[in-house]
């Protein structure tokens, strides 16, 4: 690898993906379309989230060197963001047949077929990567969006533990573990991945945007609200009219008027406090 292609990577590890693509046009005509370079422009691309790019330029590659797994890899994730699943499938599928241990190709396919609903053929392939490589970053990411479809967020959440665990420098799995204790309510844990994923790669907003909402959620004002994003906003809503509802049903009006008032001012909390608490994180996180 020469020493472009090697700082156009580093630059790619540390989320810089503009200033690798800046790099990455310095190379020699003879150099720009070949197929590592061409991969690292994909990836480059991806982190911009200009994924309609990404396919452009791996079939362009494809063109110019032939069939490639690191290409069809990139290609397929293009088309999946498209939402061409079937062109996808079948770039996934190409790319196998060239190269079927290659743990990225298994996990994106297995990421598709997930999320298309094939669940067990998500889990046999997820199964074959973690086979081959059993640590590798991509095998616990995918590990944990498969127990995310299965509906299992304690699976995902424990996952994500160890993925942290093996992986303690990477601020994905810093960011994987904020998402997961999140959807389980664990605000605390989830507030702590995001801030230590947004302290490692600072040049990804979405990570700083969760650490601040979480930040936010955490404030002692809104630890009443805490049913709200556990649950969210319709579940816990639901419940509630139903126990008022049933109150009154049973022959228990007063108690069921005193919990519908109770509803009332827990409403106009969560439509007053949080406006209120975020102005006042703001101003401390600026």
């Amino acid at each position: 690898m020469n020493a472009t292609l090697h700082h156009a990577q580093a630059l790619l590890a540390t989320g810089r993906p503009e200033q690798a693509l800046t790099q990455l046009s310095m190379l020699p005509a003879n150099e720009v379309t070949g197929s590592y370079a061409m991969q690292l422009r994909c990836a480059a691309l991806s982190q911009l989230d200009r994924w309609t790019e990404v396919g452009d330029a791996a079939r362009a590659a494809l063109a110019a060197n032939g069939p490639d797994p690191g290409l069809l890899l990139w290609l397929g994730r293009a088309e999946h963001e498209a939402r061409r699943d079937q062109q996808a499938e079948r770039a996934f599928l190409d790319g196998l047949a060239l190269a079927p241990n290659d743990v990225d190709l298994l996990c994106a396919y297995a990421d598709l077929c997930a999320g298309d609903g094939q669940l067990e053929k998500a889990g046999k392939l997820v199964d074959l990567a973690a086979a081959r490589a059993p640590q590798a970053p991509v095998v616990y990411a995918t590990r944990i969006q498969l127990a995310h479809a299965r509906g299992d967020d304690r699976e995902a959440q424990r996952i994500s533990r160890e993925f942290v665990g093996a992986h303690p420098d990477n601020p994905v799995a810093h960011a994987l573990l904020g998402g997961t204790s999140a959807a389980r309510g664990h605000v605390d844990a989830a507030y702590e991945g995001f801030r230590q994923a947004a302290a490692a790669r600072p040049t990804e907003q979405v990570f700083a945007e969760s650490a601040m909402e979480l930040r936010v959620a955490r404030h002692p004002l809104m630890r009443p609200l805490r049913p709200i994003l556990r649950f969210g906003a319709l579940k816990t809503w639901l419940v509630a009219v139903t126990l008022i509802i049933g109150l009154r049903a049973i022959g228990l009006p007063v108690l069921g008027g005193l919990l519908g008032f109770v509803w009332l001012a827990f409403c106009v909390y969560s439509w007053v406090v949080p406006p209120l608490v975020r102005k006042w994180v703001l101003r401390s996180w600026r």
